[in-house]
């Protein structure tokens, strides 16, 4: 089990989430052997977990303040990480229990430098909607070649984590965010041939991100090492067989708030899956 009360204070944080990544794209792709490097992070694979939320912004609201997606079967199920508040029952002796407004602010009360890389609309600071959540971060990155229209946005999103944190010194603790672009439609562009937005499409955007995610484990192994969290937000419906004949996210749907995640150590150096660069 995880420790993120060893953890503070002494190794970096990492949140990485798979916008709009469905639980069963994720597991079946992994089951198939076509996520080598996730395999390797991951190898009890991601859990079914249900999201707080069926969007982007919403969601990364619930999982700023602490609240990440729960497991499925019955609960109370106790937080591994949470903001102190008036009332709240979901917190236990191991649960690393902080103060401030967002977890990335009581990380940064203890040190750490934060960072979020953005990759959705909700991460565009070209609005003020879009300001709202990059603002919580000392510092954010969005452009459009890390953006969902960007075929490559999973390599540039990496490559810009790898630049800020060597850029750091290695005694300078860092919270780390990067809500990943791929997985969210469109993501046609990554199967060729592809017409329409399908599991197919996702997988093969999945299959491009764990291809390029050496390159940000690697760095984080570099410094020390790292514990986080790897989950989806919310999935998506694409018309298809399971879908009832709904397309897209931002509604109830056991497709939409059933989604992967995963807690994650890195120590050492990382596994033997050289990133495609």
């Amino acid at each position: 089990m995880i420790s993120f009360q060893e953890a503070f204070g002494k190794r970096d944080f990492l949140l990485l989430t798979l916008d709009a990544l469905r639980y069963d794209v994720a597991r079946d792709t992994l089951a198939a052997g076509r996520l080598p490097n996730l395999g390797a992070l991951l190898p009890n694979g991601f859990e079914p977990r249900h999201t707080p939320a069926t969007f982007t912004f919403a969601a990364h609201q619930a999982f700023f303040a602490g609240f990440f997606p729960t497991p499925i079967s019955p609960g109370p199920h106790l937080r591994p990480l949470a903001l102190r508040f008036a009332g709240s029952r979901t917190t236990g002796p191991d649960t690393l229990l902080l103060e401030g407004s967002s977890l990335m602010a009581a990380y940064q009360q203890a040190g750490y430098r934060t960072i979020c890389l953005g990759g959705t609309g909700f991460f565009n600071p070209g609005s003020p909607l879009g300001a709202v959540l990059p603002s919580l971060f000392e510092e954010s990155h969005y452009s459009r070649e890390t953006s969902v229209v960007s075929p490559l946005a999973s390599r540039n999103q990496f490559r810009i984590a790898r630049e800020r944190l060597q850029s750091l010194p290695k005694e300078q603790r860092v919270f780390l965010f990067i809500n990943a672009a791929a997985t969210h439609p469109p993501t046609k562009m990554f199967l060729k041939g592809a017409s329409r937005e399908s599991c197919e499409t996702q997988a093969a955007a999945l299959m491009d991100l764990d291809r390029h995610l050496p390159v940000l484990l690697d760095v984080l192994c570099a410094r020390g090492g790292a514990v986080g969290i790897i989950c989806s937000d919310h999935g998506t419906c694409f018309g298809e067989d399971g879908d009832d004949g709904y397309i897209g996210h931002r509604l109830a749907h056991p497709q939409v708030w059933t989604v992967p995640y995963a807690e994650v150590e890195l120590a050492g150096n990382f596994g033997t899956y050289g990133p495609v660069v």
